[in-house]
C-alpha cells in the first residue's frame, strides 16, 4: 500500500473513530513543527493499525482504553472513551475493561480511568446519548 493510500484510509478511519470535530481541531492546530507527526499518526496508527482486518474496531477500542489507562495517558484516554462509544462499545464493557486494568495495571490507574470515563459518559448522557 502506498503512503498516499495509507494517508487517505487513515484519515477516513480517524474521522470515523474520533469524529470530524476532533480531527478538524487537530488539523487546524497543525504547524511546521507538528505536521510530520500528524501525518505519521494518520498513516500508521490510523492507516495501518486501525484499518487492519485482524481485530474488530470495538476490540481495538477496548485494547486502546486498557493500554492508555495502564499508562496513565489521561487526555488520550478520555478521547478514546468517546471514540469507543462512537465505535459501539457499551458503557458496561468499558467498565469491564477498567476492572481488568485494576487487576493487571493497578488500582490507582483504574481508579483515575473510572473517574475520567464517568465524566465522558455523564457528558454523553447529558447530551442525549450523542
Amino acid at each position: 500500500m502506498s503512503d498516499q493510500q495509507r494517508r487517505t484510509d487513515g484519515m477516513r478511519v480517524r474521522r470515523e473513530v474520533l469524529g470530524d470535530a476532533h480531527v478538524d481541531r487537530a488539523e487546524a492546530k497543525k504547524d511546521e513543527f507538528t505536521a510530520g507527526f500528524q501525518d505519521f499518526i494518520t498513516r500508521y496508527a490510523w492507516g495501518e493499525v486501525w484499518t487492519g482486518d485482524g481485530v474488530p474496531r470495538q476490540t481495538r477500542s477496548c485494547l486502546t482504553l486498557a493500554i492508555l489507562a495502564a499508562l496513565g495517558c489521561e487526555d488520550e484516554f478520555a478521547m478514546h472513551v468517546r471514540a469507543a462509544r462512537r465505535n459501539g462499545v457499551p458503557a458496561e464493557e468499558i467498565r469491564e475493561v477498567l476492572m481488568h486494568v485494576a487487576i493487571y495495571a493497578g488500582v490507582p490507574r483504574a481508579n483515575r480511568a473510572f473517574a475520567l470515563a464517568k465524566d465522558v459518559l455523564d457528558a454523553e448522557a447529558a447530551d442525549g446519548g450523542r
